[in-house]
């Protein structure tokens, strides 16, 4: 494994913005960038048959997608890849040799539209290596001066490890906070008004969350002294406090378990790449 990213180029613009926020992580953590741009197999093996037009086309966006790149980015070393290939194939193919793979998707945010594109999806339920989808217009990393940023991490259960340690890393590269978010189900009782929980109850239940949390916290806290983290807990269900806690987050971060039956996200990590507004870190683990 290299220490580099990869990221999927396409010619669309939401494959630009993931682009453009994978050279900024890149340049956060010092390594290189692969841009790949693949492209179903045509079946001619010609230089000048049905399969030189779209490899010619890719070279061609390739390398004015780096030009770019270089302008904003003047120190990146990045390494372009035009191939005929399933796109989902040859992104985890290379996924395995890389830190992070980022690539683009179409949600619509809110609880509107299902819309994440199924090259992400693809790649983002098999890989072994963490996936970040970025949608059109999501912002970059924050340049210095700006807001402080803040990562948002959806703990739950056995996922909390891996994706704290990720989001710990990330927020200490951007000078940011963590928020450790655990979303949970009150349940309810009979009342005139209909069923509600009782307020007792899940004031209890809430500080036991977040007494939970707090310890499972402490470690990566000593680990990472430089990084402020809060805890947030609320009522409701883990997909709608990540939603809700992703209008101020700069990078939002799932877990996913690697042997999961199947080659589909869990509920929450599939609702958070459909509906936060920010950037989606997938993370896989055991």
């Amino acid at each position: 494994m290299t220490h580099g990213i990869v990221t999927g180029f396409d010619g669309s613009a939401r494959s630009e913005a993931a682009v453009g926020w994978a050279a900024a992580e890149a340049t956060l953590r010092g390594v290189p960038l692969r841009i790949v741009h693949a492209w179903p197999w045509l079946g001619s093996a010609r230089s000048d048959g049905p399969a030189a037009a779209p490899h010619q086309g890719a070279l061609r966006e390739l390398d004015e997608v780096t030009e770019r790149l270089r302008g904003v980015h003047p120190g990146l070393d990045v390494v372009t890849e035009a191939v005929a290939d399933d796109p989902v194939d040859a992104l985890l193919a290379r996924a395995a040799e890389h830190r992070l793979v980022v690539l683009g998707s179409r949600g619509l945010g809110g609880f509107a539209g299902l819309l994440v594109g199924s090259v992400g999806l693809a790649v983002a339920a098999r890989s072994t290596t963490p996936v970040v989808l970025v949608r059109d217009g999501a912002p970059a990393v924050p340049a210095d001066g700006a807001d402080r940023p803040e990562v948002v991490a959806g703990v739950a259960g056995g996922s909390s490890a891996a994706v704290l340690e990720f989001a710990f890393a990330e927020a200490e590269r951007r000078g940011g906070r963590v928020r450790a978010v655990h979303g949970w189900e009150a349940v309810p009782f009979w009342t005139a008004a209909g069923w509600v929980p009782p307020q007792e109850d899940v004031e209890l239940r809430g500080a036991e969350i977040r007494d939970g949390l707090l310890k499972v916290l402490a470690p990566l806290r000593a680990a990472h002294p430089g990084v402020e983290a809060v805890v947030e807990t609320r009522t409701g269900g883990a997909a709608p406090a990540l939603v809700a806690a992703s209008a101020r987050a700069d990078l939002v971060v799932v877990g996913r378990r690697e042997h999961r039956l199947g080659t589909r996200l869990g509920a929450v990590a599939h609702a958070a790449v459909h509906h936060c507004t920010a950037p989606v870190a997938v993370v896989p683990h055991d």
